[in-house]
């Protein structure tokens, strides 16, 4: 196993080369990670989109995006343009402050959350030795705009939009949480890279998802009812509620819940990824690898290629889990209100509580195979 690439010890010893001083190259290096996310997300929205009409338009036998730009690729590029030159309305009776500050509290936490995702051994923005944890409290975070944007916007399918993704949210969150601290059980830790970690030294045998499937299934569940995709976007459903919470919005504030729910869905594939499918881990051994291509161990191209499989195999994972998410939406019903809290509370939660306390028995009785 190489050590992969330091990005930050790289970027300040080229810096402090250049004759700038430490501490300034520092500096300089801080903003480097938070743009290199935003950009990294705002690419991988861009893609989800361009996914999504494309399996959408398979499944319903059409061609779909296709002349503009190659393959249709430049339509969602067009939507964000589009997206810039609309008139932002707030309506005439709504609450301004609470109106415009509802989309802002929904998206900031979802794009802060990607800061705990490793891409690679030294590949994440920041490890945070309670990365796990944090992300959960930043999800605790968005019921609270979309309950204000409904409430703000003196609509009444806004508010039962909002009181629908409020007691949605509430109602997977806890089982989410649960499937999380079984995986925190074997591993030991909270941080995202030690998860990875524990996952590693036994090939695909080695990843979570064989030894907490129960756990595998309910997080995504959850994790698909968080990001109010098909068949959970009851908070949204256009039949009953026109759009929900976003029934008032228009331009830039619409724009942001539309590319916050398709990163919030990149971030669950991601983190389902680390958590459950051995995160950059590669089912073939990157010696091998090198082996097959002829790239000796000692060569400084075994770090670039570690490093590269890497990040190809985390986009891989988490785009193959996007890809299901979007075929689901497209093949499933949606269910009805009552349905979706009596899943939630009635299934996923006991479940998620008897995996919990298996996952502790195991532990105790198994201590090699479950992270003793």
């Amino acid at each position: 196993m190489t050590t992969g690439i330091d990005l930050q010890g790289s970027f300040i010893k080229s810096l402090i080369d250049l004759g700038l001083p430490a501490g300034a190259a520092k500096a300089v290096w801080m903003p480097v990670p938070m743009v290199l996310m935003l950009i990294g997300a705002t690419v991988g929205v861009l893609v989800t989109i361009w996914q999504e009409r494309k399996i959408s338009a398979a499944a319903q036998q059409r061609i779909g995006p296709e002349f503009m730009g190659p393959f249709g690729l430049l339509s969602p590029v067009a939507d964000g343009i589009k997206f810039v030159f609309k008139e932002d309305i707030i309506p005439a009776k709504s609450d301004p402050w609470l109106f415009t500050l509802g989309p802002i509290i929904v998206v900031l936490p979802v794009f802060l959350s990607y800061l705990i995702v490793p891409f690679g051994e030294n590949l994440a923005v920041t490890n945070v030795a309670t990365g796990v944890f944090l992300w959960i409290a930043l999800s605790s975070v968005q019921p609270i705009g979309l309950l204000m944007s409904g409430y703000a916007s003196n609509n009444k399918y806004s508010l039962l939009g909002g009181l629908r993704a409020a007691a949605q949210s509430i109602s997977y969150e806890i089982p989410l949480a649960l499937a999380v601290l079984a995986v925190v059980m074997m591993s030991n830790s909270l941080s995202s890279i030690d998860i990875v970690e524990q996952q590693s030294g036994y090939g695909i045998f080695g990843w979570n998802v064989w030894r907490q499937p129960i756990g595998f299934l309910i997080f995504w569940i959850s994790a698909l009812a968080e990001c109010e995709r098909m068949p959970f976007d009851l908070p949204e459903a256009e039949e009953e509620l026109v759009a929900g919470y976003q029934t008032e919005y228009s331009g830039m504030k619409f724009a942001l819940y539309y590319v916050a729910s398709y990163v919030n869905l990149v971030l669950s594939a991601l983190l389902v990824t680390v958590l459950y499918l051995g995160g950059w881990e590669s089912p073939i051994p990157i010696e091998l690898l090198a082996g097959w291509l002829g790239i000796s161990e000692t060569s400084p191209w075994l770090e670039i290629a570690d490093a590269s499989l890497g990040i190809t195999m985390t986009v891989l994972k988490a785009y193959f889990l996007v890809f299901t998410a979007i075929l689901l939406r497209w093949t499933v019903p949606r269910v009805r209100i009552d349905q979706l809290l009596d899943l939630g509370w009635k299934f996923l939660l006991p479940v998620s509580l008897a995996n919990l306390l298996l996952t502790a028995a195991l532990k105790l009785a198994f201590p090699a195979a479950f992270g003793g």
